[in-house]
């Protein structure tokens, strides 16, 4: 029998640097283009250096007999994870939530190359970090915390899942129209869209809601079986009405929505509008606690 060893699968994102290089062409353009606009180029080639640093750290701890991959966000939708594949996602904590939603119990670790810039949530390890992390995993010693995630699935058994929340909506600025039923109630609504968010995404986009309109409703926890549900800028009119506009539910329990749009229905999850579902009039999606969580590595 051929021993199988562990494969680990470094996550990354274009630098802020990269992204400028491949809209401008050169360094002299790059700088030119900051500079006339009262920007530092020096910063921005700091920060992409953090990173590079952090990946060859990372590339040099995994040990010389184990497979490695590496896969960008852009490509996540479509690469293929294996099962025992060890995750290693290294930049901000978004990018472990845009890597989450493609996993079935994969650990991961996240790694913060800037630790004064980044708050560290979801990528709480240094660089210097990931060879004890790494050997902790061969052992089995590796110890994670289950992060909670929301499924959205239409009626034809299209689903979507995210670790921070899932957006329902029109796809442009016009205004969502759709019935939604939660706790034995019905209602009407015209919007900017529903947003349903897990203990992760209550630190995010969910919060700010939240405080601008100094909601009661008790957040849930990262960890907590439980989501929060925002309907974003509801109007009331003879057709449309504004009295389930927040919510919490737990595991076992769904929201139901119901669209009456023609065209530009999508559901999408963790901001990643590239990967989403059609959302079109008459068809039903349920938003529940997903079967899925992620493995993120303590």
């Amino acid at each position: 029998m051929t021993l199988q060893f562990p494969r680990v699968v470094v996550v990354t994102r274009p630098s802020v640097y990269e992204k400028l290089i491949q809209r401008h062409a050169t360094l002299g353009q790059v700088r030119f283009f900051l500079e006339s606009r009262g920007q530092s180029l020096d910063d921005v080639l700091a920060h992409h250096h953090e990173i590079e640093n952090a990946l060859r750290q990372v590339e040099h701890a995994i040990p010389a007999d184990w497979r490695r991959s590496h896969a960008v966000r852009s490509d996540l939708d479509r690469f293929l994870f294996e099962p025992d594949d060890i995750v290693v996602a290294v930049g901000q904590d978004g990018l472990v939530a845009n890597v989450a939603k493609y996993l079935k119990g994969q650990p991961v670790i996240g790694i913060n190359p800037s630790v004064g810039h980044n708050p560290g949530i979801l990528v709480p390890h240094r660089p210097d970090q990931i060879a004890e992390l790494l050997a902790m995993t061969d052992s089995d010693h590796l110890e994670t915390e289950l992060r909670t995630m929301v499924e959205a699935r239409l009626d034809d058994g299209q689903s979507i899942v995210g670790l921070n929340e899932i957006f329902i909506g029109h796809q442009t600025h016009q205004s969502a129209r759709y019935r939604i039923f939660w706790d034995d109630r019905e209602e009407r609504q015209s919007s900017s869209g529903l947003i349903i968010a897990t203990g992760t995404g209550a630190t995010g986009w969910a919060k700010s809601i939240h405080q601008e309109r100094h909601s009661q409703i008790p957040l849930p926890g990262p960890t907590d079986a439980s989501l929060a549900f925002f309907t974003r800028e509801a109007w009331p009119s003879i057709a449309s009405g504004t009295t389930m506009t927040e919510g919490v539910f737990s595991k076992g329990e769904q929201l139901r929505v119901v669209s009456e749009m023609e065209n530009g229905g999508v559901i999408f999850g963790d901001g990643i509008e590239s990967d989403r579902i059609e959302w079109l009039w008459g068809q039903q999606v349920e938003i529940k606690v997903s079967k899925t969580a992620l493995h993120l590595v303590k």
